[in-house]
Formats: structure tokens, C-alpha cells, sequence
């Protein structure tokens, strides 16, 4: 998989890239070798939030190897992004573990456990329930600060493909142990997982974990290499 970073300066730049949610399917679509894929607009704050960032979009795509993500990532709609983009981070990460779907699909094949070495990643993606929707979001400040506070935490975003019912948060971690530390302590992360499991608020949920193979470009300002080590 590859999940690709795009920061976005001037208002025409931003109004570009907002535009691009729509006009970029056919594009996508046609990427070959491309398996599946997702373009998402992001959230403010520390994790996620309800309050969009028009400056930060992400396109995630799944390819069958390393050889046809080379490929597909030299096609002209990532670089007609890059073009008006002020900062592009892209990372490689190969998946550990996968449950669950996303548009009805499970798109990540695990392809065994993490190397010894390197930063993890772990991604959940949701449908939230219009009926729970508020409950949800209700929850969400408290996870998203916990999030910002936690010194392991290498990089995270919130992104998704419909504001509000349709979230990912997506977080990079030095290790197994810092991950399993944050979502299995007391807190509102945990809180909130036992919301969830009791209250049926996702019509849809996919949690994956991914091992960081490689990462090009910089991230609010800095070689993600740096951000990531």
C-alpha cells in the first residue's frame, strides 16, 4: 500500500485540490495495476476532528507488489498534485494484519509479521452510523488530544472519504509496544472502544497494521525520515 501526503498553500490551490474529490475518479480509476483506492480530505487538530484542514488531502492506493506501485505512482494525476502542492510525503508500508472492510471490500493482504526494526503503522477506517453520528463526534476531541500528548506517536492524521460518516485515522509508532500501550490503556481511546463494541455505532470498521518499508518528501516541514525515526 502506499498513502500519499499532500499539503496544500493558496486558497486556489486548496479550492484545486477539493475539486479534485470529484474530477481525479476517472484518473484513479484507469491507474494500472491499482487494486484499490481511496482519495480523502483530512481533519484538523491532533489525530481527527470534525473540523476539516482544506489544506491536507491524502490518496491511498493498493498494489499487487513494489514494482507496479513504481509504475502507477509515475502517473500523471499524483503529479499534477505535486505540482500544486507546497509539501508531499509518501509512504510504502506493508500490511501485518487486516480485519474487517472497507466499501464492502477487504482490501489489505497481510503479508506476514513486522520486520524486527522500523516504525509501525496502524490505520482504522469507519462507517459511522447516522444515527450515532453525534455520539461519535462527541467522543472524538478527548481521543484526538490523547493522540497529540502521547510522546510515541511519530505521525497522525485524521482523513476520509465523507466528512463525518466515513473516517480513517491513520498513526505511524516506533514499535508494537507503544502502539498496543496507547490503545489498550484507560483513557478515552479505551472508553470509546467499549462505546462502540456495546452501541453498534459502525456500519462498516477495518483495522489494519502495517510495517513502514519507505518514506520520500517532508511532512510540516521536516524529512518525513526524521519525523519517522
Amino acid at each position: 500500500m502506499t498513502l500519499t501526503l499532500y499539503r496544500f498553500g493558496p486558497i486556489r490551490d486548496r479550492v484545486w485540490a477539493f475539486a479534485q474529490m470529484g474530477i481525479a475518479r476517472p484518473s484513479m480509476a484507469r491507474l494500472p495495476g491499482c487494486a484499490f483506492w481511496k482519495l480523502m480530505g483530512s481533519g484538523s487538530g491532533e489525530g481527527f476532528t470534525p473540523v476539516p484542514n482544506t489544506a491536507v488531502y491524502a490518496i491511498l492506493c493498493v498494489w499487487p507488489d513494489a514494482d507496479a506501485a513504481r509504475t502507477g505512482l509515475r502517473a500523471r494525476v499524483f503529479q499534477r498534485y505535486a505540482d500544486r502542492a507546497e509539501e508531499v510525503c509518501q509512504m510504502s508500508l506493508r500490511p501485518t494484519s487486516a480485519r474487517g472492510a472497507w466499501s464492502g471490500r477487504a482490501p489489505f493482504a497481510a503479508a506476514g509479521p513486522p520486520a524486527p526494526n522500523g516504525p509501525l503503522a496502524a490505520l482504522t477506517r469507519a462507517s459511522v452510523r447516522p444515527g450515532r453520528m453525534l455520539r461519535f463526534w462527541r467522543r472524538v476531541p478527548d481521543i484526538s488530544a490523547r493522540i497529540g500528548d502521547n510522546p510515541d506517536v511519530r505521525l497522525k492524521i485524521g482523513v476520509g472519504e465523507v466528512p463525518f460518516l466515513h473516517q480513517v485515522t491513520f498513526s505511524i509508532w516506533p514499535d508494537a509496544d507503544a502502539m498496543a500501550r496507547f490503545a489498550r490503556t484507560s483513557g478515552p481511546h479505551a472508553a470509546a472502544i467499549r462505546a462502540v463494541r456495546d452501541g453498534d455505532w459502525f456500519a462498516e470498521e477495518l483495522y489494519a497494521r502495517f510495517h513502514v518499508t519507505d518514506a520520500t518528501g517532508t511532512w510540516q516541514g521536516r524529512p518525513i525520515t526524521e519525523v519517522l525515526a
